[in-house]
């Protein structure tokens, strides 16, 4: 199996490949392969559709409206994600859990978006900080 070393936890990777590709994910947990998967794989978390633009003139029921973001959960191949530079201190870890991703998992894949919807939207409201992954994990990719 491949070791990539760099692919850690809280790092934020593009995915160049299926339904997703072009999105943004943080990493949740990196395996070398299993007996369903058979190649280096990793658990991600990411979103599907960014939070709108918002300004100081919008009311507060309007920000609250335009920040919402749709969250996805998946296992992908590590050679279909391109890392970047930046690392998140959002811990996704504690709404997604490997186990909980397999066939006979005890909560469903809906009751895992709504965590991380909730961890996602809470996030973004708060203040970026010092931060620069957070403000370009927030942010829709343009290419």
């Amino acid at each position: 199996m491949v070791n990539y070393k760099f692919l850690t936890p809280g790092k934020i990777v593009i995915l160049l490949q299926g339904r997703f590709a072009g999105k943004k994910a943080i990493i949740v947990k990196t395996f070398d392969g299993s007996r369903e998967r058979q190649f280096g794989h990793a658990l991600v978390a990411g979103i599907e559709r960014a939070p709108l633009k918002v300004t100081k003139g919008m009311s507060e029921k309007k920000v609250l409206k335009r920040s919402k973001c749709k969250p996805f959960v998946k296992f992908v191949n590590l050679r279909h994600v391109m890392p970047t530079r930046y690392q998140v201190d959002i811990d996704v870890k504690s709404v997604v859990k490997a186990a909980d991703m397999g066939p006979d998992a005890k909560t469903s894949r809906k009751d895992i978006k709504k965590g991380l919807k909730d961890l996602f939207n809470k996030r973004y409201l708060a203040k970026p900080g010092s931060n620069a992954g957070i403000k370009f994990f927030y942010e829709k990719l343009r290419f």
